[in-house]
């Protein structure tokens, strides 16, 4: 028989912590928790199999689960001395989803599942507390009638406010037990009234009705959308875990909260959370109350006027910190850990792998090095490459003038400018039509998770460090500014409040998520230092790392951000992108309109100096390192005015007539153009521009060689080329060029001629390309085109159905197709090796900055990537990872 369930309490566990992809990253913890000795409430996992069943059948269980979710239940009744359903002694029990990758707040849960009109009874007679009991109950209602029945929120929220309204008071707090009683009541008719149905008084009904929430939430739109920002698959399924309930709301020496072993936004080695006394853990995350801090160090730091944990609690306060330090010592990584006190007594209900800011996870990762709990290749392994994105971007220019409109908790780090938009429908809709925004929300939810990964920035008014917003911030590396609670939301006049002046929905602020601070109009960033923890790790991971890191560059400013961020060399210099500065392009269209060679010479010779600089500029700056030139690729006509007035005014500036210039256009129009007329085809119909390409470049080299008395050795790259014919006519051109200056300037240097896989013919005929090309360079953006057929320019608006019906699980143009594109590679590397063993191999697509693109590269032994200049660090770290046998993508 399948087991399907797997109990942990008391001590025992009959799962683990590495079972995470059968019980889900909660269920996996919370075992290991309980064979720790850690205080955890008894209860039961079921496993993701049984979601990937219920799905592949129907939405149905597998037929023995029923018993052995009974079984579950009997073991956490006699753990936990009380039984389910009972009307003296009544167990009340939570339910959770558990995804083997944490997705905070993505999915439902239901808690003091169990609670009737009879088993309030019996609550209120165990606890000697009515008012407990009944706003249990409300609780309960409310919860479970939105995520299993359907019942829209707003529904409850609105008969708690006209209740209060009735009794006079702004507070839950201020509610007494027979409030409480009444609003059950009230509750229980709207139900009725929506469904027309009661609400079900029978425990194992609400139980199966909750089991069944959490896997149907795993395909909730929410959900969906989190997985696909996240590349989480949809076929890893979610666990459910059915857990005793502890109660942190049953009176003063109660509580509930949240904590981190280290502060997730910087790293600090100090104890991090907050807490609430007499409350339950939703209260905590959602910003209905204002959060207590657990130290004396965090309130003071905050100047926070509440009381700490640490001085209320204080033995309680001191069993948490054994706590903190035991899981973090077994884990050997920061935790985000959730806890609830229960009449003096500790409970820990989850621990996982908390999620940090970019700099708080170099931080961790290299001060758990230097502490001896981890090494050098594990603080390697622990970073995500796609987190070093939040360092190497701008923050807030420290000597900017700042017009502060009013301040929150600094809750995920960075800045961040943008128009004011207050709904994540609208920032989604904004964005669409090229604007940058913040999206400004009261609190957020789930529901807002495309929002906010839109958006440049996220603002609430409400909730703490660790609210919704603020642990979805961080992950995504936006800046967040949380509980800015002197600002007051208008949705429905689309303004806010702030300290009596009026922001419009439409007006541009700045967010800086490491202050807090919230200022009036877009203020100046700069360039963060890369240094300390930064350079610490980036030299642990060139220790590592096989595979070179190059970058792709054509002006000088690439260039050196380039070097700045480790770049090795110029894997892809696009000469194409030197020809359309206003001072050169006149003379590239003079060119193009020529008649005859002789008119286009002329045109490059007028060019020639030009492109001669820029080479000159790329050469000195990279300091003897690889310069990977690529000779001009893009059709002709990309070149020419579109509208009436450009057409004019190019006629005036070139000396012809519209009409030839129109006939040009005309001419040069092509249906496809990125199958068309360019690439090494235009080195074909017209070797003059080769050959001129290829003049600057070597006296551009001898230049440099002979100035700095450097080493410089150009790689001139000739693009989409299918047939070794085409690789020999166009290596003749360069050749000659080289001979003729080389011969003019009386100085020869070592060069080399390679060509760019672009296309499907060119990886199968490989071998004898080889014969010609000292080097290839995998062009995977034309490559992936030409094998899948499809435009990365119009793929967008049906490659996410795709996506959402499995067809690629990725992107193809994001990260590499290793089957289809992949084996392409792989044909083409293997054949190029058997023609010339020693064919240096890279790849300058997009995908040279992709992690799991670069793992593939190193599987393939290709000698280097070259990717963005922002994105080297990342490529880097990624290439360390590929050699670790461990890279982190986005889905682990």
């Amino acid at each position: 028989m399948a087991k399907w369930v797997y109990t942990f309490g008391d001590g025992t566990a009959e799962g683990r912590a590495d079972m995470k992809n059968l019980l889900g990253g909660k269920g996996a913890n919370l075992a290991e928790m309980s064979s720790l000795g850690v205080p955890v409430p008894a209860g039961f996992t079921i496993t993701t199999e049984v979601c990937t069943y219920y799905y592949a059948n129907g939405e149905t269980y597998p037929i023995d689960l029923k018993d052995q979710v009974a079984e579950g239940i009997r073991r956490i009744e006699q753990v936990m001395g009380a039984t389910f359903g009972d009307r003296k002694n009544p167990l009340l029990v939570s339910v959770r989803s558990g995804a083997r990758a944490s997705m905070p707040g993505m999915m439902d849960t239901v808690l003091n599942l169990g609670l009737n009109d009879e088993t309030v009874q019996g609550l209120i007679e165990q606890s000697d507390d009515p008012r407990f009991a009944y706003d249990s109950y409300r609780r309960f209602i409310q919860m479970y009638g939105d995520v299993v029945l359907g019942v829209e929120h707003h529904h409850f929220e609105e008969l708690l406010q006209d209740l209060k309204d009735d009794r006079g008071v702004d507070l839950d707090t201020d509610l007494a037990a027979d409030d409480w009683k009444e609003l059950v009541g009230r509750f229980k008719a709207k139900v009725q009234e929506e469904l027309g149905r009661p609400f079900p008084e029978d425990p194992q009904e609400q139980l199966w009705g909750a089991i069944g929430a959490v896997f149907g939430s795993w395909m909730n739109q929410r959900a969906i959308t989190y997985r696909r920002l996240h590349d989480i698959p949809a076929e890893w399924g979610t666990a459910v875990n059915v857990q005793a309930m502890v109660f942190g709301n049953m009176g003063n020496d109660c509580a509930t909260g949240v904590c981190f072993t280290r502060d997730p936004s910087t790293g600090e080695n100090v104890f991090y959370g907050e807490y609430l006394v007499n409350a339950q853990g939703e209260d905590v995350v959602a910003g209905i109350r204002t959060p207590q801090h657990l130290t004396i160090h965090g309130k003071q730091i905050h100047g926070s006027d509440l009381p700490a944990m640490e001085e209320v609690m204080p033995e309680l306060y001191r069993g948490l910190c054994d706590v903190r330090d035991r899981l973090e010592a077994h884990y050997k990584d920061m935790q985000d850990m959730e806890f609830t006190i229960q009449r003096g007594k500790l409970w820990m209900l989850q621990t996982r792998t908390g999620k940090r800011t970019s700099k708080a996870s170099l931080k961790i990762a290299v001060d758990m090095c230097q502490e001896g709990l981890i090494s050098e290749a594990e603080a390697v392994d622990r970073i995500d490459p796609a987190q070093l994105d939040q360092l190497l971007h701008p923050m807030l220019d420290p000597q900017a003038e700042k017009d502060v409109l009013a301040k929150g908790l600094p809750a995920s780090p960075g800045a961040a400018s943008g128009r004011v938009v207050f709904s994540a429908d609208d920032a989604e809709e904004w964005v669409k039509r090229g604007e940058k925004v913040i999206l400004v929300r009261i609190e957020t939810s789930p529901e807002d998770i495309g929002g906010m990964h839109c958006s440049e920035g996220i603002l609430t008014t409400r909730g703490g460090m660790t609210s919704h917003a603020a642990v979805v911030a961080r992950g995504m590396g936006r800046p967040c500014v949380a509980g800015a609670g002197e600002i007051r939301v208008d949705y429905k006049a689309k303004t806010f409040i702030a300290r009596g002046r009026t922001v419009k929905e439409g007006d541009t602020v700045t967010l800086d998520g490491s202050t807090g601070e919230v200022m009036a109009s877009a203020v100046p960033t700069i360039q963060p230092e890369l240094t300390g923890d930064f350079g610490i790790l980036m030299q642990w991971v060139d220790g590592i790392r096989r595979l070179r890191v190059r970058a792709n560059a054509e002006t000088p400013l690439d260039a050196e951000t380039a070097r700045k961020f480790g770049a090795e060399g110029i894997g892809l210099c696009r000469t194409e992108h030197m020809f359309f500065d206003p001072a050169r392009i006149i003379h590239m269209r003079q060119m193009i309109l020529a008649d005859d060679e002789a008119g286009r010479r002329k045109a490059l010779d007028t060019l020639l100096p030009y492109q001669r600089q820029d080479f000159v500029d790329l050469f000195t700056i990279m300091q003897g390192l690889p310069v990977t030139v690529r000779l001009l690729d893009p059709p002709l006509h990309e070149f020419l005015p579109s509208s009436d007035e450009e057409i004019a005014d190019v006629a005036k500036a070139a000396e012809v007539d519209e009409g030839t210039i129109r006939a040009a256009i005309v001419r040069l129009h092509e249906s496809n153009p990125m199958l068309g007329w360019r690439g090494c085809r235009l080195g074909v119909s017209f070797p003059e521009i080769y050959e001129m390409q290829a003049r600057a470049i070597f006296e551009a080299a001898v230049e440099v060689a002979q100035t700095s008395g450097q080493t410089v050795e150009p790689e001139v790259m000739i693009p989409l080329v299918g047939t070794k014919k085409e690789l020999d006519l166009m290596k003749a051109v360069v050749d000659k060029a080289a001979e003729e200056v080389f011969a003019a300037k009386g100085k020869t240097l070592d060069y080399v001629v390679g060509t760019m896989i672009e296309l499907p013919r060119a990886a199968l005929r490989a071998a004898e390309i080889a014969e010609t090309a000292h080097f290839f360079s995998f062009g995977t953006n034309d490559l992936t085109q030409t094998t899948l057929g499809m435009s990365r320019d119009d793929a967008g608006p049906f490659l996410h159905y795709y996506r959402e019906k499995g067809i690629y699980e990725k992107d193809p143009f994001a990260s590499l197709d290793q089957d289809g594109v992949g084996e392409l590679v792989q044909i083409a590397a293997d054949r190029g090796r058997s023609t010339r063993p020693g064919i240096k191999l890279g790849i300058c697509g997009e995908h040279g900055g992709d992690p799991s693109s670069i793992a593939f590269c190193e599987a393939l032994k290709l000698d280097y990537v070259s990717c963005s200049p922002y994105r080297v660090p990342v490529a880097r770290l990624a290439a360390a990872q590929a050699v670790l046998g461990k890279h982190r993508d986005t889905t682990a």
